[in-house]
């Protein structure tokens, strides 16, 4: 029963996969000032002088290079050739070493800042891009990206690693992703994301001093961020790791669950695995308090104001399926695999956009839907992809 019901979930994901890539090929490609246009509003309406963001670009060179693995589908791996010549003729600042935050329309520089955690999904799509390619230059540019930023943002004497600079690597005010982070020198967000493109990094060139930065960061990552009291994760630190106390985010709460445990499997560090390991199981535990009771998962949670962010978005739901699915590999506890079918009913059912393609933002309580972008600066098809992906090639049947 069990793996039929799998065997129809890794269907159902196969062709949701090719819906997500088929929407990107058709409406994002900018034929006009090359690359991808910066957004695509709610209504499917094109802004075509809207800046192009390098999360992205950076997140579209990972969506099709992992994807043509699986596909085998060439247009799939012409539009990553695309994204690659993008991210490397606009985004790549060869003269300071670091990338463009956004370009304009046009591909001229525009937010020229350093902002660590693009750096990190640059390296993680140059990876993927060269185990598809074998270009040389892709790999050249992900390595010396991560040499910059073991110079200029690593933390030698607190660990850890710093959030933002300016374009030539001076310190700057703010240093925040989004305005509704907070604004602090180190952060979750940035240190998950550069673990999961050091060790995407590590698979294709095999250098002992990545692998040992891989193995401090989880280290690093264990004692400040996850919360083994509670489950969760801790999200903003100044310098010197005092916590800036903030929300409970559900999405980076089971994103970080499976994600650290495959970054400390590709570390080979025994002890972190198995440190890991426990982690997974007892966040994805934990994270079932946001579950609602027709399967989505809430954003957030504010303790300080005992208040529910009563919104599911997209991303959070993508994280949801392979986490939870995860917990289910290392537990064999039916209750998670339950809590995967719910959720993907309940993407199926308010996330999918089965008339246009690709996934809304999301909705409220009320399911109706959060009015925001269909593709842009944030809404990419990093996450849905990978969901796809993830449980396509975990799924056993």
């Amino acid at each position: 029963m069990v793996s039929s019901i799998l065997q129809q979930l890794k269907t159902e994901l196969s062709a949701e996969l090719s819906s997500i890539l088929d929407y990107w090929a058709k409406n994002a490609i900018d034929n006009k000032n090359d690359g991808f246009v910066g957004q695509i509003d709610s209504n499917e309406k094109i802004i075509p002088d809207a800046d192009k963001g390098c999360v992205l670009n950076a997140r579209i060179l990972w969506s099709f290079s992992a994807s043509y693995q699986v596909t085998q589908n060439k247009e799939h791996k012409k539009i990553a050739e695309r994204a690659f010549k993008c991210i490397s003729n606009h985004f790549y600042d060869p003269e300071f070493g670091g990338l463009f935050w956004s370009i304009n329309s046009d591909t001229t520089p525009k937010d020229t800042k350093n902002q660590i955690y693009g750096l990190a999904f640059a390296i993680y799509g140059l990876s993927e891009y060269y185990i598809i390619s074998k270009d040389e230059k892709a790999l050249t540019i992900a390595i010396n990206l991560y040499l910059t930023i073991q110079k200029y943002s690593y933390d030698p004497v607190k660990k850890g690693y710093l959030e933002a600079f300016t374009r030539d690597w001076q310190p700057i005010e703010d240093l925040r992703l989004s305005s509704k982070d907070a604004n602090e020198k180190k952060t979750m967000n940035t240190h998950l994301h550069i673990i999961e493109a050091y060790a995407k990094l590590f698979r294709v060139w095999k250098n002992p001093k990545l692998q040992s930065d891989i193995i401090e960061l989880l280290q690093t990552i264990e004692e400040h961020f996850i919360n083994t009291r509670t489950g969760h994760l801790h999200l903003f630190f100044d310098e010197n790791w005092i916590e800036k106390p903030d929300v409970i985010s559900y999405g980076h709460d089971i994103e970080a669950s499976w994600l650290l445990l495959q970054c400390a499997e590709i570390s080979e560090d025994e002890n972190l695995i198995a440190n890991y390991k426990r982690h997974a199981i007892q966040i994805a535990e934990v994270t079932q308090e946001g579950l609602d009771s027709d399967g989505g998962l809430w954003y957030e949670f504010d303790p300080k104001r005992n208040k529910l962010i009563a919104e599911k978005h997209w991303w959070v739901q993508a994280e949801a399926l392979i986490g939870f699915y995860n917990a289910y590999q290392l537990t064999r506890d039916e209750k998670f695999l339950d809590i995967v079918l719910k959720n993907w009913e309940f993407i199926k059912n308010h996330i999918l956009d089965q008339q246009n393609g690709e996934w809304f933002w999301g909705v409220y309580k009320d399911y109706s839907l959060i009015q925001k972008d269909k593709a842009g600066f944030w809404k990419c098809p990093y996450h849905n992809s990978r969901a796809c992906l993830e449980l396509i090639q975990r799924i056993k049947t």
